[in-house]
Formats: structure tokens, sequence, C-alpha cells
């Protein structure tokens, strides 16, 4: 008779009519309560642009010294100096800029925006996964080529934001404060170096509406990103204090900024040596001039005041990015084949070789993987079935593998 009784605390329905009953400490509640009290907190706490309780994103972050940071980026990325020491100088000046306060000289800091330069392969989008996995604040990836102007099919500018406000849980708070790593931003140069008499649907116009994003403005964001349509919540977001960082390959830059530097020197005091040096190292001249006359408008560059390069890949980095790094390829390799009980053992020769073969296709890290598979498919493919438990790889295996490909008919003029 007493358990007839029992009721929900809260909509007072008995026993008999819910399908649930939980009980507490002090009282019961029903599978109806406590869906309503489930939408409630989606409602207070999700809603795109509420700003939740403080979390550990939100709270200002300690972060490392630029050398320390440096170190760390070491571990993962070979060489690239010079682009690591920029790196971490414009980030932990970002969080010394957030720490700011402005006192009676009023002097206030800017931020500053940063451009890297560098061909495919270098490292650019790794610099910026490795960087993020030490930071405190919602760092994310986006990639340039998916954005159009306003009105036509593709992404708006705005929808850059929406990532970052993704990876906070729409954290509005912490969004003002991330990092956005701007991928591919060469792809949205104008065609010529003269503006546009007609519609550049993906080129100028982006440039144009990337303008008030990094210099710092209230933008409205829609909160799943994609196109923005009337009846849509949108989020006001600030982004003053969001620290932009671009990266492209510039494909062809090196040809406008040999023409601005003279490489091509003639005489017979001329040494050839250095002469071939800076042709393979011309990236280390890029300005802003050179990317204005590849097609980057220059609205754009002005907020975009630190230019960074990533030097071609030789032969020594090469060899240095397939054994050295915490994830080098040959120890990501290693690790897949010990999944299956198979030790890979891996001679000096075949890495050689390997190392050869990614200069010859000029593809840089990408082709040291590229060539990886190619060579160790077959393996991958014929030993989980096997009973070996060591599989060793030779110059002559890797060598007989790659003749066999379609990857040897790749011809580099």
């Amino acid at each position: 008779m007493k358990e007839s009784k029992i009721r929900c605390s809260f909509c007072s329905r008995s026993k008999d009519d819910v399908q649930i009953l939980i009980a507490g400490a002090e009282g019961h509640i029903c599978e109806n309560c406590v869906a309503n009290a489930q939408e409630i907190i989606d409602a207070e706490l999700f809603t795109p642009g509420k700003k939740s309780a403080p979390t550990t994103a939100s709270a200002m972050p300690k972060v490392a010294k630029p050398m320390d940071m440096k170190k760390f980026l070491d571990e993962y990325v070979i060489g690239q100096d010079d682009a690591k020491k920029i790196l971490a100088v414009a980030v932990y000046n970002h969080y010394k800029r957030l720490n700011q306060q402005i006192g009676d000289d009023e002097v206030e800091i800017e931020k500053s925006n940063i451009i890297m330069v560098g061909e495919t392969g270098t490292g650019k989008t790794l610099l910026a996964k490795s960087i993020a996995k030490q930071l405190n604040v919602p760092f994310t990836i986006v990639d340039a080529t998916v954005f159009t102007e306003a009105g036509y099919v593709g992404e708006d500018v705005e929808s850059i934001l929406s990532r970052l406000l993704q990876v906070c849980n729409y954290d509005v708070e912490a969004a003002e404060r991330g990092i956005v790593y701007i991928d591919e931003i060469d792809k949205i140069a104008r065609k010529n170096d003269n503006p546009s008499i007609t519609r550049d649907v993906s080129g100028e116009g982006v440039q144009q509406g990337l303008l008030k994003l990094l210099e710092g403005a209230e933008v409205l964001v829609p909160p799943q990103g994609g196109r923005k349509h009337p009846e849509q919540k949108l989020i006001k977001l600030n982004t003053s204090n969001i620290l932009f960082i671009c990266g492209g390959a510039f494909d062809g830059i090196d040809r406008i900024i040999s023409r601005r530097v003279q490489t091509h020197s003639i005489g017979f005091t001329v040494n050839k040596d250095k002469e071939e040096e800076n042709r393979k190292q011309i990236l280390r001249y890029v300005n802003s001039q050179d990317l204005k006359s590849f097609g980057l408008i220059p609205e754009l560059l002005g907020r975009l005041p630190v230019v960074t390069y990533l030097n071609s890949l030789d032969r020594d980095t090469l060899k240095a990015i397939l054994t050295e790094p915490k994830n080098a390829l040959i120890k990501q390799y290693k690790k897949l084949f010990s999944i299956e009980n198979i030790e890979l053992q891996v001679e000096a020769e075949a890495i050689e070789y390997i190392v050869d073969k990614a200069m010859e296709y000029k593809l840089g890290a990408r082709g040291l993987r590229s060539i990886c598979e190619v060579v160790l498919s077959d393996a991958m493919y014929e030993l989980p079935s096997a009973n070996e438990t060591t599989f060793a790889l030779t110059k002559d295996y890797a060598q007989a593998k790659l003749e066999q490909s379609t990857l040897s008919k790749l011809k580099v003029a």
C-alpha cells in the first residue's frame, strides 16, 4: 500500500503513471522530469552566444616562455628555427597582450598577426598543430579554400570563427582570446596584381571580407558555420584579441623574389655555390611587396605585419624528419607493425635510399610518407596473416617495391 503512494517529487505523478521512478536521498524523480531538466540545461548552458560558467579555457592561462616553447616545437618539427622563434614570440606576446593593464601612460599593445610562407611539405600546418598541443587557449585550424564572397556558394568568412566557438563549446569569452590558423591563404590571391573589375568570387572578395576579422571588430557569427540567413540566431564576437596566423605555399613567389633581389649573377668572381644556396633558400628574402605582387591586397598585408618563411627541406633535414621527432615516420611504422607483434627493422641504407627519392620527387616531408607507403604496403598487407615476428626493410627491398610502383614514373623538371 505504501509503495503505491510513492510520487515524483517534481510533478507529483504516481509510480503507476510513469515508466521509471528514480529514488534519491529525500525524494524521487520520473523520466519525464529528467528529460525536461535536460532541455533546460541545454538551453541555459549550450545556447550559442550564451556565456557559461568560467572554465579552464576562459581562465587566464599560464604560458611557457618563448625559448621553452621553441624547445617543445623542436620535439615535433625538424629545422625551421626562424619560423619557430617568430611563432613562439608572437604567441607569447599574445598572452601578454591579454594580460595587459592600461596604466597612466595609456600605452595599449596591439596584436601582430603572422603570415608564414613556405613550400608544400615544409611544416607550416605541423607547426600550427604542434603549438596547439601546448596552448591553453582555444585554437583552431581552418582552410581558406572553402570561403567565397558573400552571396555565392561556399562559406562566409565569419564561419572561421564558428570553428573557434565549437572548439570552446560556444564560450564566447574564451573564444575572444583564441588563436586561429588560416591555412592555404595563398589560394585566395587575386588572379593578377591589378584590382579586379569583375567578380573574383573566391579571391579578392574573400580577402576584403577578412579585413575586419583580422583587425578587430564586432562580428556576427553563424553558430554552425556555412551561410548566414535572416532567421538564424547569430553570435556576436569581438575579434580584437584573437590572434590570426596565416600560412600558404605561394607557389611561384620564388620567381617574384628572384626578380627583385636579382639572384642570377654572371662573371668570373661569382661564387657559384653561394649563388646556388641563395637560389634554394630564396624565401628568406620574402617581404610584403612580394606577397602583394603575388595577389594579396595591400589592406590585408597591413593587417599581417609579421612575415616569416619556412626553408626548403634539404637532405639532412629530410633524414632527420624520417627518424628523429617524437612522431617520426619510422617510429609510426614500427608502432603499426608492433601492434601485430612484428618487429620492424629498418637498415640505414634503406633510409638513405628513401631520402634520396624524396629529394628527387621534391614533395617535401609529405613525399617521405608517400614513398614509405609504397615501399611498405605489400608488407603491411601480407605480414598480419603470416607467422613472422620480424621484418627487415633493406635498400634492395625498398628499391624493388618503388620501381614497381607508379610513383617511380614521377618526373620532376
